[in-house]
């Protein structure tokens, strides 16, 4: 065989390896998109009634300081805050993540009812906040947030309570970390009549219950609960979503009244 042939045989067997290598690559191009179209449409599917808790907390530094416990936490180790009357029949749980969109607009379509039948004494509200939006979507809004929520909750149950509502009500597009600014969030408590003392603006300010907002999520991860929002009737979960639509408040108010009644 001639150099010649030799050097048209190597160019055949080198063309024919690159156009493998080409097909290769381009097979697991379509596997990657295939796959994570798949992955897409079930997040999707999830976000539909609620987000789904991944990740960690998204703990940072700031929560490394000393634990300070805010004054009128409840629960055994001080990670539940509770709206409501101490003697009321029912309990109601509620996760839930300050971030989460779709708490957001559970809010704003039954918030006030839910809030109304804790305040005539049907149950009372157990609070149980996540971070875990943080760790999703990178940020520390979340957490900023809770921990804010926990220098009001200091100054007051009532006081907590209003300024969760604020919260849900002024919350940035969850792409965003809006909660992140203390700034902001300290723009947001002057909303709520009597808030901003001296003690929380310090509190805020300085991260002061950072580690409590740590345990408070930590608590949250170790609960069970696989999204928010989640609402749980004497230990009932609540379905509250139809279609990813929250139900009216009058179909609310059924719903309590149904699953107390079935004990």
């Amino acid at each position: 065989m001639s150099n010649q042939q030799k050097k048209l045989n190597k160019s055949a067997t080198e063309r024919l390896k690159e156009q493998r290598l080409r097909e290769e690559k381009s097979a697991r191009t379509r596997r990657r998109i295939v796959i994570g179209a798949a992955c897409a449409a079930v997040l999707a599917l999830a976000v539909g009634v609620t987000v789904a808790v991944s990740g960690n907390d998204g703990g940072d530094g700031a929560a490394s300081g000393p634990l300070v416990v805010p004054a009128n936490a409840s629960g055994q180790d001080g990670t539940v805050i509770t709206y409501g009357r101490a003697d009321a029949p029912h309990t109601l749980k509620i996760y839930e993540d300050f971030r989460c969109p779709i708490c957001e607009r559970l809010e704003t379509t039954d918030g006030k009812t839910i809030q109304q039948l804790a305040d005539s004494g049907t149950y009372k509200i157990e609070y149980h906040i996540a971070t875990f939006l943080d760790a999703n979507l990178g940020g520390k809004g979340s957490r900023t947030a809770l921990a804010a929520a926990g220098a009001a909750l200091n100054e007051g149950v009532d006081k907590f309570k209003q300024f969760h509502d604020v919260l849900y009500a002024n919350q940035p597009n969850e792409q965003t970390d809006g909660f992140g600014d203390v700034n902001h969030l300290l723009d947001l408590a002057g909303k709520v009549p009597g808030l901003k003392t001296d003690a929380f603006v310090k509190a805020v300010q300085d991260g002061t219950y950072a580690p409590w907002a740590a345990k408070v999520s930590q608590a949250f991860n170790s609960s069970g609960v696989s999204g928010t929002p989640t609402l749980m009737l004497d230990g009932k979960t609540l379905n509250v979503f139809t279609n990813g639509t929250p139900i009216s408040p009058e179909q609310y108010q059924a719903l309590v009244q149904q699953t107390i009644s079935a004990g």
